[in-house]
């Protein structure tokens, strides 16, 4: 789903700055299901305005300065529902760190341990943001059935690296013997293969 979209979306909750449109996937209602960078809002936000899907206007601020107040217009609205009638991609997962992770009987077993523990911390903070900002019984019940999900989606994960962190590192152990032990054959051999 593409930026302008995604902006659309947001607007359809409420009028809204690019930065409190930003704030909604960062720790609000999208935050466990989708993100969009802020380096993307405000681009999409010009081409919302130039096709008349949304409106700008300034607001005052006591001591800080105006900022730019998007409301979404008729054709926006149409534009967006236009949108949600496509069937969607499949959804995919993008992680660094399971990427990280194939590799780990390359790894020494501390840094698999520490990669893990610093995941489990992140998902530990990201559950805890999307808690305390939790406002799910003021959500309509499809938006709270969503936000469920997502947060489901990160306790899930969460549990998981809990109860296979030792079994990981544990299975991971031989394979690293084995590692070192071949690339110490391939350095007396004389060169890498």
């Amino acid at each position: 789903m593409d930026a302008k979209t995604l902006c659309l979306g947001a607007l359809m909750h409420n009028e809204a700055s690019g930065y409190e449109i930003r704030k909604l996937f960062e720790g609000g209602p999208f935050s466990a299901i989708y993100d969009v960078s802020f380096g993307s809002i405000y681009p999409a936000l010009t081409v919302l305005l130039d096709r008349e899907w949304a409106t700008c206007c300034v607001a005052e601020q006591n001591g800080r300065p105006d900022k730019k107040v998007y409301s979404i217009t008729q054709a926006g609205r149409a534009a967006f529902l236009e949108a949600l009638s496509t069937t969607p991609a499949p959804d995919k997962m993008r992680s660094e760190m399971l990427f990280i992770l194939s590799f780990g009987d390359h790894l020494p077993r501390a840094d698999v341990l520490a990669l893990v523990d610093r995941y489990i911390a992140d998902y530990e903070d990201r559950l805890s943001d999307i808690h305390d900002r939790d406002d799910d019984h003021e959500l309509p019940p499809v938006r709270r059935f969503v936000h469920n999900f997502g947060i489901t989606m990160y306790e899930t994960a969460l549990e998981y690296l809990r109860t296979h962190r030792t079994v990981l590192t544990e299975e991971t152990a031989p394979a690293q013997s084995n590692a070192r032990q071949s690339d110490e054959h391939v350095v007396t051999a004389g060169g890498v293969q």
